[in-house]
């Protein structure tokens, strides 16, 4: 029996981040992914790119659904806000919750935003 079978919420998280041509610019992403993994081992991880990139956010919202997601997590990889922040993103989601009503699709401040990262830059800016 699945965990979705057994009424258990199933978390699924995507990491969105712009994305680019070049294959290394999405190594920072990755890592992040793979701690996120680490440090929540039940959850469905995935990263998404809103250009430039595959996959692109619907795409990896299906296979997290596919695999069984039940809820997902969209957490924007953004220091600000940018157009595509501000106006993309939010069609996109609707579009989405629209697509698979049944799925509880949260969207998280741009990282930018979090008081913890505005921290963590400003000590790695002043470190010596």
């Amino acid at each position: 029996m699945t965990a979705q079978a057994r009424g258990r919420q199933v978390q699924g998280i995507v990491l969105l981040a712009h994305g680019s041509r070049d294959e290394r610019w999405r190594e920072p992403i990755e890592a992040v992914a793979a701690r996120v993994t680490s440090r929540t081992p039940d959850a469905l991880v995935a990263c998404a790119y809103m250009e430039l990139a595959a996959p692109d956010l619907p795409t990896a919202v299906a296979a997290l659904v596919t695999a069984g997601a039940t809820a997902i997590r969209l957490v924007p990889l953004f220091l600000g806000m940018g157009k595509h922040a501000r106006e993309d993103l939010p069609l996109q989601v609707e579009a989405l919750r629209q697509r698979w009503p049944a799925i509880d699709i949260s969207l998280a401040r741009i990282v930018g935003e979090e008081p913890e990262l505005v921290d963590l830059l400003a000590k790695i800016a002043i470190k010596s």
